[in-house]
């Protein structure tokens, strides 16, 4: 059984994130190339600043928050990540998110869909993809940039144009066919997902 799951970057009151993120969701359930779509939204799991003791490729965890995080990341085929571009960069809470492990992230496909003012979070994407590569995870190109995102939430939902959508399945095609790719390389490896 093949899973994608959806980070929901930002944790901030009052993000756009969320609805932007249950776009992403209704069409990944849509789409099919999945057995099974689910959303870890970092609000909600709340991560504090990095507090383990032992660096994240030994897996020697001790907290249970971080024990969940670490099954949660583990049993993914494959991500689509819903971050925020914040002072020209990735937010603290993705980062830190990422940075909590190490072998759970290895080997699997990586969608972004950002979002921000002009830029549509370009710049923060940039920053995600040298830290994904770094983790032996692989970006997929297209990417879904959206511009002045804020102006497409109406009544607390995201309102994509047909070009959103078009770019949203062909980000997901590629998760699709690099999950496939990439599967020899973690059943190898020893990562579950």
């Amino acid at each position: 059984m093949s899973t994608l799951k959806i980070i929901v970057a930002s944790t901030r009151p009052g993000r756009i994130g969320e609805p932007i993120g249950a776009w992403v969701t209704r069409v990944a359930r849509e789409h099919a190339g999945f057995d099974a779509v689910e959303v870890l939204d970092l609000a909600e799991i709340d991560l504090p600043l990095m507090n383990e003791p032992n660096h994240p490729r030994l897996r020697r965890y001790v907290h249970p928050h971080t024990l969940a995080w670490s099954a949660a990341v583990d049993s993914a085929d494959a991500f689509v990540i819903v971050a925020p571009e914040y002072n020209y960069a990735m937010n603290a809470a993705l980062k830190n998110a990422l940075d909590y492990l190490s072998a759970e992230w290895a080997h699997k496909p990586v969608g972004l869909v950002t979002y921000g003012g002009a830029s549509g979070g370009m710049r923060a994407a940039e920053m995600i993809k040298s830290v994904l590569t770094v983790l032996s995870m692989v970006p997929v190109n297209p990417a879904v940039a959206l511009h002045m995102a804020r102006t497409q939430i109406v009544d607390g939902e995201f309102v994509p144009t047909d070009e959103d959508n078009q770019r949203l399945t062909a980000v997901l095609d590629q998760v699709v066919r690099y999950a496939a790719a990439l599967a020899p390389l973690r059943e190898n490896a020893g990562v579950a997902g």
